[in-house]
């Protein structure tokens, strides 16, 4: 009876699969957050947003040409503006007040993005917007404008060839080294509505065109993730946004989450997830106190599942959560 008063979105199982042995990297706006930390919580091989948030299809697709290149930053790419240094590629959380801090920080995670390059097997993209900012005074586009004035730049809203354009020449590109990639592309469904609701609209179809494309090229190696639709459509509802009216709300980040295990996760590692879903809320269970008996025992149990894990999966790393538990052994 439900489904007569909704609109579901059926997202139909694809023809690969991400699991225990699959690295995959992701790059982009909030969904590739919430889904990626959501993998790496569950220890699933990710690496989510080395460069932090990226909204526009051509700043990411720089971020990416970088991460593949692998040539660190110099001082000469940083900016200092409000008394931080920062990188007009980079998200905020990479601003420092010391050049030198800034500058290892961001090359610290470019390196790492660039090692788990070279073992990825899944590639998942988010596009939020298809307006880019540009730097007036070079007219390179930016990831981030810093709340730098807006004079300082110029502001355009890409057509579906210009993102088919660029991705085409960087797809083909990576294709060639790794033709058994697997490319997941999506859309944010955070509305963008400083644009107004037009605007927006006239955005997230630009992206959902220029993706339709793409993987019309590229039909062996690209799929598409119906996130924006599922929002849209099947959780029309104001209980599945934030108070802001435009950020879906925890239960729907949730909702996408199990859309996207049932498509492209098997059952042998979804049971496995389960298993590591327990230890995380284990580690992350706050007691009224960590010196009781009771709750030493309960530490104790959970090593004992954690080395049982471990031991039928050698490759998923519990070093961290080992640690914090051996800790409250301790006090």
């Amino acid at each position: 009876m439900d489904s007569v008063f909704r609109t579901v979105v059926n997202v139909k199982p694809y023809s690969f699969s991400i699991d225990y042995g699959t690295a995959t990297m992701l790059l982009g706006s909030c969904f590739t957050e919430n889904i990626g930390k959501t993998m790496v919580n569950r220890k699933l091989p990710a690496l989510v947003n080395p460069f932090g948030v990226i909204y526009n299809p051509i700043s990411v697709n720089l971020v990416l040409k970088r991460i593949i290149q692998g040539k660190p930053y110099g001082n000469d790419e940083l900016t200092h503006y409000n008394n931080q240094w920062i990188s007009l590629n980079h998200h905020t959380s990479f601003s420092k007040p010391n050049q030198a801090e800034c500058l290892e920080e961001i090359n610290l995670s470019l390196s790492n993005a660039h090692n788990f390059w070279q073992k990825t097997q899944r590639l998942i993209i988010t596009f939020g917007t298809a307006r880019v900012f540009y730097l007036a005074k070079t007219g390179k586009p930016v990831a981030n404008c810093h709340k730098i004035p807006a004079k300082e730049f110029t502001r355009k809203l890409l057509s579906t060839e210009e993102i088919v354009d660029v991705w085409k020449s960087e797809f083909e590109e990576i294709l060639r080294e790794k033709p058994n990639l697997k490319v997941i592309l999506t859309v944010s469904p955070v509305r963008h509505w400083k644009d107004g609701s037009e605007g927006n609209q006239l955005s997230k179809a630009t992206l959902i065109l220029a993706i339709n494309r793409l993987i019309e090229i590229f039909p062996n190696n690209l799929v598409y993730f119906p996130t924006y639709e599922i929002v849209m459509d099947d959780l029309r509802d104001y209980r599945f946004y934030n108070d802001d009216m435009l950020h879906p709300s925890p239960l729907a980040v949730e909702y996408i989450w199990e859309k996207f295990k049932d498509s492209l996760i098997p059952q042998p590692a979804q049971q496995l997830m389960g298993e590591v879903e327990k230890i995380y809320q284990a580690v992350n269970h706050k007691p009224f106190s960590t010196k009781t008996k009771e709750f030493k025992q309960f530490i104790k149990n959970t090593l004992l599942k954690i080395e049982a894990i471990a031991q039928r999966n050698p490759n998923i790393n519990f070093t961290h959560e080992v640690d914090l538990l051996n800790s409250y052994l301790c006090t």
